[in-house]
Formats: structure tokens, sequence, C-alpha cells
């Protein structure tokens, strides 16, 4: 592995938010000021084909990186805000309901946020 993916992994696994790769790069960039954003992209690339991160991508935003440790992700259908939340491991269950064998599964649970929600009641005051 090289030094880049090193960092970018050590990026990820030690961050508490869902990073973008401009995020990424930007941190890493603070590291090795002669660092390109195609070296971030290929080295996220290979990161998550050899399943050392996790990839989310939502609909109409940035894919963004994640580690590996297992949980889930809630989804804003509003602003698109991605929070953890660590349900009991489904594995098994879905196992039995598939006939192949399952190396991962990513669940999303879409839901409006907090902040949107209240923004909602806001603009419905304000019409009404």
């Amino acid at each position: 592995m090289t030094k880049n993916a090193e960092y970018i992994l050590e990026i990820i696994n030690s961050s508490n938010s869902h990073l973008t790769a401009e995020q990424i790069y930007l941190r890493l960039k603070e590291k090795n000021k002669t660092v390109v954003q195609a070296t971030v992209y290929n080295n996220l690339s290979a990161l998550y084909q050899k399943g050392l991160i996790r990839k989310i991508s939502v609909e109409g935003y940035p894919d963004r990186y994640d580690r590996t440790l297992r949980h889930e992700h809630l989804v804003c259908r509003k602003c698109g805000k991605l929070s953890d939340i660590v349900l009991e491991d489904l594995t098994a269950v879905l196992q039995k309901q598939v006939d192949i064998p399952m190396l991962s599964y990513d669940l999303k649970i879409n839901y409006i946020c907090d902040e949107c929600l209240k923004q909602e009641i806001n603009d419905k005051t304000e019409k009404g």
C-alpha cells in the first residue's frame, strides 16, 4: 500500500463524518502538499475494491466514504444528511432469504432529519 493510500485510510478511519473525496483530498493535502485529486480518487477506488473502506452513494449527492465497522445509515430525503445507526446484525436473517453466498449488505434507511422537519413546519406556519 502506498503512503497516500495509508494516509487516506487513516483519514477515513479516524473521522466521525462521512467524507467526500474532496474533503479527503483537502485533509490529505495537509500531509502531502504535492498530492493531486486523481491520486485520491484512484486510491479511494482501490481501497474500496479491497474492502478496506465503504462507499456510500446517495442519489443527488457526491459519494461519501466510511470505515468498515459494522453499522447502517440514516439518509435524510430532504438534505442528504448521513447519520450512523447501529442495528442488530441482519446478515443471518438476510442470508436465509437469498440463495447465494452473501459478502455484505448496505442498508440505508430514508427519513427526514429534525432540521428539515422543523423547516417544513416553519414553512407551513408561514404560509398558513
